[in-house]
C-alpha cells in the first residue's frame, strides 16, 4: 500500500512538474495582448514595420500585439506614455526618433537610456532624399542647384521636429549649405502625402514610409543617403553615386521597455521579437526597405545601439548650427 501511494504521489508531482519545466523552458509568455506604441501617425515607418513585427510576435507569444499610434511631439508622446507605463511587459515601444529626440529637443521629459530597457532590434534603413515629381531636378546635384538659386523658396518635409527625418534634413541643409523651409508633419505618413501632393517639394522620408510612392511614381528619389544601393531600390543612385557624399545616414528601430520591466519579462519578450524579425526579415525588406542584423540579442547591445545613435545624431546636428529647442 505504501509503494502504492509513494507511487501515486510521484506520479501526481511529476505531473505538476512537467508543464512547470515546460514553461521554465518556453519563457515568460504574456496572458492578455501585449501593447506596441507607435509615436507616429499610421502610414510610416515605425507603423509599417511595427505591423509586420507585431503579427509574428503575438502568434510566438500566443497573444495578440497590439497597435496604438500615439503621434506628437516629433515622438515625444507616445515614448513619454510607453516610459510610464506599467514595467510589466504589457507595454512596449517602437521608435526611430527616439536617438534623435534628446538631440533636438531641450525639456524631453524622459531619459532616453536610463528610463528604458531594450528588447530587440528590428531592422535598419536608409533614408531617401525625394521630390515632387512636378520639381525641376532629376538629380540631386541638379536639386542642389535649384536650391541655391533660390533660397527659402522651397518647403522641405519632415516626420516632426526630433524625428530621424528631420536628422536626414538638417544633414543635408548643412552638408551642402541650401537654404530650404522645414515643414514638420506629425509623422512619415503626413510627410509623405505632402511631397506627393506637392505642399513640399522636397524631403528625406524613411524608405519604409516611401518605398511605395517611389515605385509607383508618386514621388522622385533622386538618392538613397547610404554610401551603395539600397536592394529595395536598385536603380536608385547611393548619395556617393549622386555626389552627395555627406548625406549619409541610416534610421534603426529599437524595442523598447519601460525600466524596471523583471529581467525574465524582458528575455521571454526578446527572444519573441527576435524570433519575429527573423521570421518578418523578407517581408521588411519587401515592403519596408528595412534589413535586421545580428548582434543585438541582449538588452545591453540594444541601450548601446540607442547611447550610440544619442551621440552621432547629436554631433550632426549641433555641425548643423542647430540647437535643441
Amino acid at each position: 500500500m505504501l509503494h502504492r501511494r509513494a507511487t501515486l504521489a510521484l506520479a501526481v508531482t511529476s505531473g505538476f512538474a512537467a508543464p512547470r519545466l515546460a514553461a521554465a523552458q518556453a519563457g515568460w509568455r504574456p496572458n492578455r495582448p501585449v501593447r506596441l506604441i507607435v509615436p507616429f501617425a499610421p502610414g510610416g515607418s515605425n507603423d509599417i514595420v511595427g505591423r509586420i513585427v507585431a503579427e509574428a510576435a503575438g502568434q510566438i507569444l500566443g497573444q495578440p500585439v497590439v497597435i496604438e499610434n500615439r503621434a506628437g511631439a516629433g515622438s515625444v508622446i507616445g515614448t513619454e506614455a510607453a516610459a510610464r507605463a506599467p514595467a510589466d511587459g504589457y507595454t512596449i515601444l517602437i521608435n526611430s526618433a527616439h536617438a534623435t529626440v534628446p538631440a533636438i529637443v531641450a525639456r524631453v521629459p524622459y531619459d532616453a537610456v536610463a528610463d528604458f530597457v531594450g528588447v530587440a532590434v528590428a531592422g535598419f534603413s536608409p533614408y531617401v532624399f525625394a521630390v515632387n515629381p512636378q520639381v525641376p531636378a532629376t538629380t540631386a546635384r541638379e536639386l542642389v542647384a535649384l536650391l541655391k538659386a533660390n533660397p527659402g523658396r522651397y518647403n522641405m518635409a519632415t516626420a516632426g521636429i526630433g524625428s530621424g527625418v528631420h536628422v536626414a534634413a538638417e544633414l543635408f541643409r548643412s552638408t551642402e549649405g541650401v537654404q530650404a523651409e522645414l515643414v514638420h508633419y506629425r509623422g512619415g505618413g503626413p510627410a509623405v502625402a505632402a511631397l506627393m501632393s506637392g505642399e513640399a517639394q522636397l524631403g528625406t522620408p524613411t524608405m519604409a514610409s516611401s518605398l511605395g510612392q517611389v515605385r509607383g511614381g508618386g514621388i522622385r528619389a533622386l538618392a538613397v543617403c547610404s554610401a551603395e544601393r539600397s536592394p529595395a531600390l536598385p536603380d536608385v543612385p547611393s548619395a556617393v553615386e549622386a555626389g552627395i557624399p555627406g548625406v549619409i545616414l541610416e534610421e534603426f528601430f529599437p524595442i523598447l521597455a519601460p525600466k524596471g520591466t523583471p529581467p525574465e519579462v524582458v528575455a521571454g519578450l526578446g527572444a519573441a521579437f527576435r524570433t519575429a524579425i527573423q521570421r518578418s526579415a523578407e517581408k521588411m525588406r519587401d515592403l519596408a526597405g528595412v534589413s535586421p542584423r545580428a548582434g543585438y540579442d541582449t538588452p545591453e547591445k540594444v541601450m548601446t545601439l540607442v547611447r550610440e545613435g544619442v551621440d552621432q545624431y547629436t554631433s550632426i546636428l549641433r555641425a548643423a548650427g542647430v540647437q535643441p529647442e
